[in-house]
Parts: structure tokens; sequence; C-alpha cells
């Protein structure tokens, strides 16, 4: 299925421009997120499943959630804490 894997690597280059064009971070960490997992397939085409095991876990999976997180971090107020329980006593 050659068309397949035209489709796929046409796809790749979309979802890579989309993700270093956007102008929200958040539609940024999304795409990435997206264009790890089709890594994955795209390896998974190449019949490396061990590679794309690792590339959706780490590539997609942990790194999409640490971007996620610190753009938690990056979206809250200059100065602002997060509440502590142990700062009320």
């Amino acid at each position: 299925m050659p068309w397949l894997d035209l489709l796929l690597g046409l796809t790749l280059v979309v979802t890579a421009g989309m993700a270093l064009a956007a102008r929200d971070m958040f539609r940024a960490v999304v795409m990435f997120i997206v264009f790890g997992l089709l890594v994955a397939l795209a390896w998974v085409r190449l019949q490396a499943p061990d590679i794309a095991l690792a590339e959706a876990a780490i590539g997609a999976g942990l790194t999409g959630v640490l971007l996620l997180d610190t753009l938690g971090y990056l979206r809250r107020p200059f100065g602002s804490r997060v509440d502590n329980p142990e700062e009320r006593e």
C-alpha cells in the first residue's frame, strides 16, 4: 500500500508545519502529540514495533503530558502560588 505510506508522509509534514506555525501554545502542543502518534504509526509501517511503542509512550505520551503541564503553569498569573496545606498552619 504505497498510497498509505505517501499519505502518512504527507500528513507528517503537514502536522509538523502546523505545530511549528501555531500561534496558540495549546494548539502547538496538541499538534506535537498528534505528530508523535503519527511517527509511531510510521514506525509500525516500517515494521519496527519496539521503536513505535517507545515513540508512542515517550514521544507522544510522556512528553505531551509534560508540555501540557508546563503550559498550565505558564497560563497562571505571574506571582500566584498553588495553595499549600502546610502553609495554612
